[in-house]
């Protein structure tokens, strides 16, 4: 039997993928699994049965990932699972810059008297917009969401231009043939109307739009960040925005720095609060948390590598270790001590990590006490798990 530990509001069709025969939720403070949302984990410490975290999100800025990575405990997020909620949100505000749709809608509420008609028609040229059909989308960044935002941009009409050094073989085929590559972001900051940004968070992209690189966009063009808020320099955006360098930035992530100032909207915090967005986070936090415990096979993790094995043999050894010489060949004696031969392997690695699933034939519970004892003995060795097929009992 697994335990799962869940915080905050987990969509039920996410907690339902746990049968109740193979799980059992918040039963324990020494739990298996954390699924989680927004919980901020950073001040915990790990229980000792603690294998992996799942966020029902894309970002994990809540989860203290280095450290996780340190004590052998697999962090996986759900990129993708909210896309569609946050590019209807980036194209939402597209129009929203174009069009003065919210400051007419407030207008509106302020008329009064008995021919309101008349008086709306005749004020209503206050509010004339701009098309985004034909203008310049720049993209930077082409993950899940930059791509969908590229692609739909284009529908609309627009030109798109995008930036990624980093896109995926997955995510290319993904994107229509009619966005054209640029080569810099600098490119994409010069010749755009409106510049969505699509980065993760980390150390080298904190603050990538700062004065320097807001310095280079053209006249008018509109700055929009839906992604997260560290990726701009707030005070380079309000000093272009009072200075006329920059038309208008939209961002759903709130800094009291934009409060007040007339050429910021600034929303709440509504890229992925949608329904559907928060059941495909739940479900997808849910099938790869399983995936993990049930099978050792890991995807979407942030801090170790893909591995995929076919699980057919009747046990599987799940080993984490720091990425050192000779970690193979220790293992594998390990197993040779007691005379069991490995029927497959797979080791991967990412920076200072690594993830072994090695599956044997079937042997009794005490020789498999034996083996995980050697290998945890093996300096670098961070965790052992033994997992037992179900199909083969």
């Amino acid at each position: 039997m697994l335990n799962i530990k869940t915080y905050n509001a987990i969509a039920e069709e996410g907690i339902n993928k746990f049968e109740p025969d193979q799980y059992r939720l918040n039963e324990t403070d020494n739990p298996d699994a954390y699924l989680l949302r927004s919980q901020n984990l950073h001040s915990m410490t790990f229980p000792s049965n603690l294998k992996a975290i799942a966020r029902a999100g894309a970002g994990t800025n809540n989860i203290p990932v280095a450290a996780c990575s340190d004590q052998g405990v697999v962090v996986f997020n759900t990129p993708g699972a909210n896309a569609n909620a946050v590019k209807e949100l980036v194209l939402a505000s597209l129009i929203l810059a174009s069009r003065p749709i919210i400051e007419g809608a407030i207008w509106t509420k302020t008329v009064k008297g008995p021919e309101i008609e008349q008086q709306v028609e005749a004020e209503k040229k206050q509010f004339v917009g701009t098309e985004i059909a034909g203008k310049q989308l720049g993209v930077i960044g082409l993950g899940a969401i930059g791509a969908m935002v590229a692609n739909d941009a284009y529908r609309l009409g627009m030109n798109v231009v995008g930036y990624d050094p980093y896109v995926s073989v997955d995510t290319a085929w993904t994107i229509s043939r009619r966005v054209k590559r640029a080569h810099s972001i600098e490119e994409v900051l010069a010749t755009s109307d409106f510049i969505t940004v699509h980065v993760p968070l980390m150390e080298e992209t904190k603050e990538l739009l700062n004065a320097e690189k807001l310095s280079l966009v053209k006249d008018n063009a509109v700055l929009l960040n839906f992604s997260r808020g560290e990726l701009v320099d707030i005070d380079a955006v309000v000093n272009a925005l009072e200075n006329g360098e920059l038309k208008q930035y939209l961002t759903d992530f709130a800094d009291e720095r934009l409060m007040g100032v007339e050429k910021a909207l600034v929303l709440p915090h509504l890229g992925a609060s949608t329904a559907e967005a928060e059941i495909n986070c739940a479900e997808m936090a849910a099938k790869t948390l399983k995936y993990f415990l049930e099978t050792g096979n890991i995807i979407h993790s942030v801090n170790f590598p893909t591995v995929e094995m076919a699980f057919t043999s009747p046990i599987r050894i799940a080993i984490v270790n720091r990425n050192v010489t000779n970690m193979i060949g220790q293992m594998s004696s390990g197993l040779a001590l007691s005379g069991i031969n490995i029927v497959n392997i797979i080791n991967r690695s990412r920076e200072d990590y690594a993830y072994t699933l090695i599956d044997i034939e079937e042997i009794a519970d005490d020789q498999i006490q034996t083996v995980v004892k050697r290998i945890e003995e093996v300096e670098g060795i961070l965790t052992v798990r033994v997992i037992k097929n179900p199909t083969k009992e």
